[in-house]
């Protein structure tokens, strides 16, 4: 039995050397800022645009979550294609927070590509874009070989893009050479806040990408944020686990210090996983 607990011990520990010598790569004294496509952000969350009960409501959780970016999705919000509805840029302003294009709602990656191609009309001439190319509307899991073609097309054709995609390393690191900025794997299913049900995938991303990553979907409380970034990963994307929560402000605000918390305790490194206590006031060299 106690073998049988040593060896979930050891499973739970990070997978290999390599990947804690990437956990410990930062020291406390250095800046922790992150770049993505030559912009630097202090912020490591960055939130949707989607399901909020208006515009000002969004406003208000993406000043109290502290992000910088703001993701949005072209074919459901309005940003200037349609003169006669509220434009999200009249009350998130793109001169204060970067816009993040998506392309949620597409299913090939043509539709994917000419979505990309109308946002950078919209928001003239700007390249930063998410890539989304779904398989089906009931899972909404990616479909990773259109999301290759597509992401291939758009390198090529001058974009700067953070791709979502499964947690399968493999895809990870094809994403990452066919040159996109960040690779955004999934923790769960879009919407689902199930939090992150394979840390073990995850970490094998982590292990040998040379771009940011980014865990997006799946988020549903502060605490599947603080275990993400405790993970090592770069950064976390949400929509669903603020906007759907009871008070969408106050979910921004908690979601903002867990994923400064889970960072902090990934740049610290913890403590190792033991089998058996290990007194906090061990007994050598006490008086009597």
């Amino acid at each position: 039995m106690a073998a049988e607990l040593q060896s979930i011990i050891h499973m739970a520990q990070p997978i290999n050397t390599a990947f804690i010598q990437k956990t410990d790569r930062l020291p406390m004294t250095a800046s922790d800022t992150f770049r993505i496509a030559g912009r630097t952000y202090q912020s490591r969350l960055i939130i949707g645009s989607g399901k909020y009960r208006d515009f000002q409501q969004n406003l208000e959780a993406l000043e109290a979550s502290g992000a910088e970016m703001i993701t949005v999705a072209i074919r459901r919000v309005n940003l200037g294609q349609n003169r006669d509805e509220p434009n999200l840029l009249n009350v998130i302003s793109p001169d204060k927070y970067t816009i993040l294009p998506n392309t949620a709602g597409c299913y090939t990656a043509a539709d994917a590509v000419r979505t990309c191609r109308m946002a950078r009309e919209l928001l003239d001439g700007h390249k930063l874009v998410k890539l989304e190319v779904l398989g089906d509307e009931k899972t909404l899991y990616p479909d990773v070989t259109e999301t290759v073609v597509a992401a291939e097309e758009l390198v090529k054709d001058g974009f700067d893009v953070m791709v979502y995609t499964s947690d399968d390393p493999l895809i990870a690191k094809r994403l990452e050479e066919i040159g996109c900025v960040a690779v955004m794997p999934l923790g769960a299913p879009i919407g689902s806040g199930l939090g992150i049900r394979n840390p073990y995938n995850i970490r094998m991303i982590l292990e040998n990408a040379k771009v940011p990553i980014i865990v997006d979907a799946g988020v549903g409380t502060a605490s599947d944020a603080s275990i993400a970034m405790e993970l090592g990963c770069d950064g976390v994307l949400m929509n669903t686990a603020i906007a759907e929560a009871n008070d969408p402000v106050l979910m921004a605000s908690a979601m903002k210090k867990a994923v400064e918390s889970g960072r902090e305790a990934w740049r610290a490194g913890r403590m190792p996983r033991r089998l058996y206590a290990s007194a906090s006031s061990p007994i050598d060299g006490t008086f009597f």
